[in-house]
C-alpha cells in the first residue's frame, strides 16, 4: 500500500470539510447583495412603523437599530436561538406570496404584556408567561404586524392583505416543526436590536422566506425601471419619429369650413330634471346614538365584574352624537317614551360643524 494512501478517518474529514464548505456557499448565495439592501431597507421601514405603535401602546419610547440581515439554513436559525421564544406568523393573502414571522424573547414578552395590563414592566417573572400574558403579547405583536405591513404596502405601491396573525408560544424545539416555515429550506432573517426605556434590550427578529424577499426585490427593481425608462414614452416617441416623414410629405389638402348648427334651447322653466327619490326611499340606514366612551387598560376590562361601573369622558349636561351610517349629522338629548329611551334631536350639524368636529 502507498505511504501517501489516505486513512478512513482522513477521507471522513475532507468529506465533512467539504459538505460544510458547500452549505456555507449555499447560504451566502440564497440573496445577492442588492436583495439584501432592499429587504433591510424595506425591514428598517416597516419595523420603524412597527416600533411607534407598540410605544403608543406602552407609552413608553421604543428604539430599534439598523437591522442586520443574513441567510441561513432554517434549522441552522433556530438552533442558534434561546428557546422559549414568542412567535407571530402572518401569511400573505394579496400583494405577496408567502409568510413573515417575527420573534422575540419571553422574557422580553413578560416586560411587553405586564406594561400591556397597566403595569410597571419590572420585577416581572418570566416563568409565570401564560395564556394571558399570551393574549396581550399577542395583541401587541398585531399591531406590530398590521403597522408594517401597513408601511411596506406604500413603498411598494400595491395592496398587501395579510391573514389574522397567528402567536405561538414556543416551549421546546418539538413546537418548531408546526411552523408553516420548511426545516431545510433557507430563511432571511433581519434582526433589530430594541429597547423599551430601560426595561427591555433585547433582538427582535423578523424571518421572511427566500422566495418572498427575491419577490419583493423584484417588485423594487422592476418599479424603479419603469422610473428611470419609461417604455410607454419611449414606443410614443419613436411611433411619432416615424410618422414625421410622413406628415411632412403628405400633399395639401382644401378644407372645407361651416358654421355649426345648434338646436335651439327651450326655456328653463319649461324642462325639468326628474327626481327619482322615490327609488331610495327604501334603503335601510343604520342610525345610532353614541351616550359616551372610555379607554381602559386589559387589566381594567379583566377586574370588571357585574355591578362595576365603568365611567364615561361625557358629561352628564353634554348633547349626545348621532350617527347615520357612521356619519355624524345631529345632536340629542336623552328621553323617556312610554318606558322606553329615545333621543330627542336639538341640533342638525352643518357641514363645517362637522368638519371641526372630526378635526
Amino acid at each position: 500500500m502507498s505511504s501517501n494512501a489516505l486513512t478512513q478517518e482522513e477521507i471522513d474529514a475532507l468529506l465533512n470539510g467539504g459538505g460544510a464548505a458547500s452549505e456555507k456557499e449555499d447560504s451566502q448565495s440564497c440573496i445577492d447583495k442588492d436583495q439584501q439592501d432592499i429587504v433591510g431597507e424595506i425591514a428598517n421601514i416597516s419595523m420603524s412603523q412597527s416600533a411607534t405603535a407598540l410605544s403608543t401602546l406602552l407609552n413608553r419610547t421604543v428604539n430599534i437599530t439598523t437591522p442586520t440581515v443574513e441567510c441561513v439554513p432554517y434549522k441552522d436559525m433556530i438552533k442558534g436561538r434561546e428557546i422559549p421564544k414568542v412567535v407571530t406568523t402572518i401569511l400573505f393573502k394579496e400583494g405577496l406570496k408567502g409568510s413573515n414571522v417575527l420573534m422575540i424573547d419571553v422574557p422580553d414578552a413578560s416586560v411587553i404584556a405586564d406594561l400591556m395590563m397597566g403595569n410597571d414592566g419590572k420585577d416581572v417573572n418570566p416563568d409565570d408567561f401564560g395564556e394571558l400574558e399570551l393574549s396581550a403579547v399577542g395583541e401587541a405583536m398585531n399591531q406590530m404586524i398590521g403597522s408594517a405591513s401597513t408601511a411596506m404596502a406604500t413603498m411598494l405601491k400595491r395592496k398587501i392583505d395579510i391573514q389574522p396573525p397567528q402567536v405561538a408560544l414556543w416551549h421546546t424545539e418539538d413546537d418548531i416543526p408546526n411552523h408553516p416555515l420548511d426545516e431545510e429550506s433557507h430563511v432571511v432573517t433581519v434582526a433589530f436590536n430594541l429597547s423599551v426605556e430601560g426595561l427591555i434590550d433585547s433582538e427582535i427578529m423578523q424571518i421572511f422566506p427566500v422566495e418572498t424577499v427575491r419577490e419583493l426585490s423584484d417588485i423594487v427593481m422592476n418599479d424603479s425601471a419603469e422610473v428611470l425608462n419609461p417604455q410607454p414614452q419611449a414606443a410614443q416617441k419613436s411611433a411619432s419619429e416615424q410618422q414625421a416623414p410622413q406628415q411632412q410629405s403628405a400633399p395639401e389638402q382644401k378644407v372645407t369650413v361651416q358654421q355649426p348648427a345648434f338646436q335651439q334651447l327651450e326655456e328653463s322653466g319649461k324642462t325639468h330634471s326628474p327626481r327619482n327619490l322615490d327609488l331610495i326611499m327604501d334603503v335601510p340606514l343604520d342610525f345610532s346614538v353614541v351616550l359616551g366612551e372610555s379607554r381602559k387598560t386589559i387589566k381594567d376590562i379583566l377586574a370588571l365584574g357585574t355591578g362595576s361601573v365603568i365611567e364615561l369622558e361625557k358629561m352628564t349636561d353634554e348633547p349626545l352624537e348621532i350617527y347615520v351610517n357612521g356619519k355624524l349629522i345631529a345632536e340629542g338629548e336623552v328621553v323617556v317614551i312610554n318606558e322606553n329611551f329615545g333621543v330627542r334631536i336639538t341640533n342638525i350639524l352643518s357641514k363645517e360643524q362637522r368638519i371641526r368636529h372630526l378635526k
